[in-house]
């Protein structure tokens, strides 16, 4: 499981017109979920969304997360986070999770997002959307469940 987290000042997600997530400060979470991944990592992956340390203390170091801010998350699925383009020009996306298990894992890892007590917004899965991220930084962190220890 793939996520994309940018620190953003607001951020929202449309769907035909119609705004279905927006947040204030906090985080905004691309989301790509593999083949074989579980929910372990959708509980890791929310874990260290809430705790990454990336927003600035009063003496502007990297040392307060999501939580100590009581910022918000956008969270979007984003199967094209899986994307091979290690072949040819045309990225292959076999590595993405059928969108069955794929919405299953999303949502979950939204619930453990909200159970930390952040409040956390979504887009519509499978949907065209429109995404307007306000980037504040810019300060944008990959991270991947396979990295976690132990």
């Amino acid at each position: 499981m793939k996520a994309l987290v940018q620190r953003v000042t607001q951020a929202s997600v449309s769907v035909d017109g119609e705004v279905v997530g927006r947040i204030g400060r906090g985080l905004a979470v691309l989301l790509g979920v593999a083949g074989g991944d579980s929910r372990q990592d959708a509980e890791y992956l929310a874990r260290k969304i809430a705790n990454l340390r990336i927003f600035s203390d009063e003496e502007g170091k990297f040392n307060l997360s999501a939580l100590d801010i009581r910022g918000e998350v956008l969270l979007v699925s984003q199967f094209t986070l899986l994307a091979d383009t290690r072949k040819g020009r045309r990225p292959s996306f076999i590595d993405a999770a059928p969108p069955d298990q794929a919405e299953a894992l999303f949502n979950y890892l939204v619930e453990q997002v909200r159970a930390t007590g952040l409040k956390a917004e979504t887009g519509r899965f499978q949907q065209h959307m429109l995404v307007e991220i306000h980037n504040d930084g810019p300060v944008t962190i990959m991270l991947d469940s396979r990295d976690k220890l132990g």
